[in-house]
């Protein structure tokens, strides 16, 4: 990386002020998945381990602003506590005096946890002023010796804790789960080794322009699944029934088949799919080739389209996976989604989930361990690989 990493950092007896992510689902006070706290520890463990205390700092659901209970890292808190062997403390606020005291009263080997930093306006910059939020980034740096980025889930916005805050301290680095992240997919999208297979679902293609065209210099072969497949096989003249369309995105769908062809890219549409009468898990079903008609809705890749990817994904040495074939969530539309997710695994490749409902898709099937790298960030991921500048990540210090 180009970027001063939490391994560059003296950090003995430095106070570290570090962005995680602890955006996570709570039911009646209890966090129901902790895989992102989870996946904060190895960073959260480096500073205990060479001597250093930790305030941390996240946000939580949508507070718009206004300090909400509903919203607060309490839970979140409370089960880093059971994770961690250190003292671990909630603060009432993000800023103020008391906040401001339990910082200095911080001793090696202790966690601050900050409250919701979306419990106010500043953090978003939304209804504010520039020099607003300024004041309150000014505020959370004065919290810290150093600055340590973790949260790659949040690094495509410029928000006070994850931007605008290192404008007011010298050293401000990348944690290890975000040097992960820019290592797998940066490398990946430099210098992929061949064969380079991209796997592009999701229901709207409109979401994944950039990212096509962005792989279609880099890419051998792509596939296209979801319900974006709709809006291309109409650019092709073909019938698609009741199924998803962007109406508005036919004629650039066409302009990216013609891309494709110019530029050598086998982009393979399904051949297949697995038509639904209805949009229910109850619905009668039927197996659909050249169009589909009147009355039903593709909501699945058929299967000759499962054998046609998943021999795709078996020769390849780099995939990268973003969004699901069909309506996975319902069980007759899962089996697309699911067996493209088994040849990935079986695949001898290096393996990129790119966030989002893939990494749900993942996880359900039970292969996320036989995956390189699954990615913590949807919309991040997203970003950077339409070959968008990160703010979190570029307002780190070069080293």
């Amino acid at each position: 990386m180009s970027k001063l990493t939490i391994q560059d950092l003296d950090i003995q007896g430095k106070r570290v002020l570090m962005r995680v992510d602890f955006n996570v689902p709570v039911k009646d006070g209890v966090v129901g998945d902790d895989t992102r706290i989870v996946a904060a520890l190895p960073s959260i463990n480096y500073v205990l381990e060479n001597g250093g205390s930790l305030v941390l700092m996240s946000h939580c659901g949508r507070p718009k602003g206004e300090k909400n209970m509903e919203f607060s890292l309490k839970p979140a808190a409370d089960r880093l506590a059971e994770l961690v062997e250190a003292k671990v403390t909630l603060a009432p606020d993000v800023v103020g005096d008391e906040v401001k005291g339990l910082v200095d009263a911080l001793q090696s080997g202790e966690i601050l946890v900050l409250e919701n930093v979306r419990f106010y306006k500043e953090e978003e910059g939304k209804g504010c002023t520039e020099e607003e939020q300024n004041i309150f980034a000014k505020e959370l740096a004065s919290y810290g010796d150093l600055y340590v980025s973790d949260a790659f889930g949040t690094a495509h916005r410029a928000h006070a804790s994850m931007a605008v805050v290192t404008k007011y301290i010298d050293q401000c680095a990348a944690g290890l789960l975000i040097e992960k992240e820019i290592k797998y997919l940066g490398q990946t999208l430099e210098a992929p080794e061949k064969p380079f297979v991209a796997i592009i679902g999701g229901a709207k293609i409109s979401g994944k322009i950039d990212v096509v065209l962005n792989l279609m210099d880099k890419c051998d072969t792509i596939l296209i699944g979801g319900g974006m497949a709709y809006t291309f096989f109409r650019a092709q003249g073909k019938q698609i029934g009741d199924s998803l369309v962007e109406e508005d995105k036919i004629e650039l769908a066409g302009e990216i088949l013609k891309q494709a062809e110019a530029k050598g890219v086998k982009l393979l549409l399904p051949l297949d799919n697995l038509a639904a009468d209805a949009f229910s898990a109850e619905a009668t079903i039927k197996v659909a080739e050249n169009g589909i008609e009147a009355g039903w809705m593709g909501l699945d890749i058929g299967p000759k389209t499962i054998e046609l990817f998943c021999n795709e994904v078996a020769s390849a040495k780099t995939v990268v996976w973003n969004g699901p074939m069909g309506c996975f969530e319902m069980e007759p539309f899962a089996k697309g989604t699911y067996s493209v997710c088994q040849a990935v695994a079986d695949s001898d490749s290096v393996s990129i989930i790119g966030g989002g409902d893939s990494v749900a898709a993942v996880k359900q099937s039970g292969l996320a361990d036989k995956m390189s790298h699954i990615s913590t960030g949807g919309g991040a991921s997203l970003e950077f690989m339409e070959g968008k500048k990160l703010p979190g990540i570029e307002a780190l210090t070069d080293k």
